[in-house]
């Protein structure tokens, strides 16, 4: 877990924090069938966009440059990161609409102090519409978190969950997927 100071002014990070606000007003206010719409989108996320990979705003990110995507991942509108620590989201990766991802948090006495730990969505992985993915968690492989749960701790490879705190209702085939 890494730690933030808040009240220790840090010029890369409110730079990255201008950046990704401006990119993503200018975003947010763009025809997603334009060149000018996939500029944005390679500009916004340094890493780039890759083949297949498609957001659809209105979005809300603080910090850009901390967000990773794979091929043929596909994200729906209200898509909203807090993005602190590192977001990797793998290959085939389906977000439904206002899903919320959140790498940092306050520490409970330092309020002023943020505890930052990445969360990362393995390759197939299904997040329902309304869920929020909650600081330090992984989503494995073909795994479905249902919408509106809430994800507080790891999710094992082809495993559903469900509710807040989601919760194993489920355990997927692994053998009924598409071979690669």
């Amino acid at each position: 877990m890494q730690r933030f100071d808040l009240r220790i002014s840090d010029v890369q990070r409110k730079q990255e924090g201008d950046r990704t606000e401006a990119l993503v007003f200018r975003l947010n206010g763009t025809d997603p069938s334009s060149q000018e719409y996939k500029e944005l989108l390679n500009e916004l996320f340094v890493n780039g966009i890759p083949e297949g990979t498609k957001i659809h705003t209105p979005i809300y990110i603080n910090l850009a440059k901390n967000i990773t995507f794979g091929k043929r991942v596909s994200v729906m509108p209200y898509f909203k990161c807090m993005s602190a620590g590192k977001i990797v989201i793998e290959d085939d990766v389906r977000i439904a609409m206002d899903v919320k991802i959140i790498t940092n948090n306050h520490d409970f006495y330092e309020r002023d102090v943020l505890t930052i730990e990445d969360v990362h969505i393995q390759k197939n992985a299904w997040i329902g519409a309304g869920a929020t993915i909650l600081p330090g968690v992984t989503i494995g492989r073909n795994a479905i978190v249902g919408a509106g749960s809430v994800v507080t701790h790891d999710v094992l490879p082809n495993t559903v969950v469900v509710g807040n705190p989601a919760r194993v209702i489920q355990t997927l085939d692994p053998d009924q997927f598409e071979k690669e």
